[in-house]
């Protein structure tokens, strides 16, 4: 007779894996949506927002169909320059926007003869204005004295743009910011593109 042999061993553990909680889809969708206007909402509404140019006013700089972002906060801490390029509400119809160069700041007198820009100071000092971003010159003569919150704008295409030339000077409330990015098309990326230092 065969004696039945016992092992004194420890009883083996069995581990049963519990079920994962899987998250819930929908709590994590609104999270993140929360999280994303928070950061976004933001940002659009007060630092940056995008922009596609249309039109030929500001050939060779800027072409239709580029894509920018313009820095709207910027010019709350410092005032506009000369040779910036901005985007604005339009004077005549505040629903649409423009893109322009800054051209005449406030209290100046800005003469514009056989369409070249002449700029005088309040103390009398005088700037003729060397524009070499220009490829399509408009002659023509003109003298405007800009009042304390004015500004003169013009387009880099200035026998194609419609600005302060023949609507007046930019009241300073109007501008929403500058060029500060554009993005696309990529090849032409640049970081406060068209900006000319006078």
């Amino acid at each position: 007779m065969e004696e039945n042999k016992l092992e004194n061993s420890e009883p083996k553990e069995i581990l049963v894996e519990t079920p994962k909680k899987r998250p819930n889809s929908w709590g994590e969708l609104v999270r993140f949506a929360i999280v994303a206007l928070v950061i976004v909402i933001p940002i659009r509404l007060f630092i940056a927002s995008p922009f596609i140019v249309s039109g030929s006013s500001m050939e060779p700089t800027f072409l239709s169909g580029q894509y920018l972002i313009i820095d709207e906060l910027s010019y709350h801490f410092e005032a506009p320059k000369r040779g910036e390029v901005i985007v604005f509400h339009y004077p005549k119809d505040t629903t649409k926007f423009f893109i322009k160069r800054i051209i005449g700041l406030p209290t100046e007198t800005i003469t514009i003869k056989d369409g070249k820009i002449e700029i005088r100071n309040t103390k009398g000092v005088r700037q003729e204005l060397s524009e070499p971003y220009i490829k399509y010159p408009l002659g023509g003569n003109q003298k405007r004295v800009l009042g304390p919150d004015e500004y003169f704008v013009m387009g880099d295409n200035r026998a194609a743009s419609s600005d302060s030339r023949f609507w007046g000077p930019l009241p300073e409330k109007l501008i929403v910011g500058r060029a500060l990015f554009r993005l696309a098309p990529i090849s032409t990326f640049a970081a406060f593109p068209g900006e000319y230092d006078f």
